[in-house]
């Protein structure tokens, strides 16, 4: 079963920005959709978006506009620039593989990196 490690999270000031970074095991070019998530303390959950195989985006609503989404096929690396950033960002962020239904479900997690978004 492939492996995905997330890294790039820390501390950094509101308005700063992070990318973060996603590693897979092997190969991930047979992965059609890769997804990033995230869960504040307390809260579910959230959806960012991913990014199939063919490069087709999908961002939430609620994240369109400071998040970018790319991914290196000959690299086997999922990334999530994030701008702007605010402390409500404040979040373990995750990315996971293969992905379905629109980002609802997914095989296999990351165990995230912590970002932390100071006022």
């Amino acid at each position: 079963q492939v492996q995905l490690v997330e890294s790039g999270g820390g501390l950094v000031q509101a308005g700063g920005s992070l990318r973060l970074s996603c590693a897979a095991s092997e190969s991930i070019f047979s992965f059609n959709n890769m997804g990033w998530y995230r869960q504040a303390p307390g809260k579910g959950r959230e959806v960012i978006g991913g990014i199939s195989i063919g490069g087709i985006i999908y961002y939430e609503d609620s994240m369109r506009g400071r998040f970018t989404i790319s991914r290196d096929n000959r690299k086997n690396t999922l990334y999530l620039q994030m701008n702007s950033l605010k402390p409500e960002d404040t979040a373990m962020y995750y990315c996971a593989a293969p992905c379905y239904r629109d980002y609802r479900y997914c095989d296999t997690w990351g165990q995230g990196t912590q970002v932390t978004v100071s006022s």
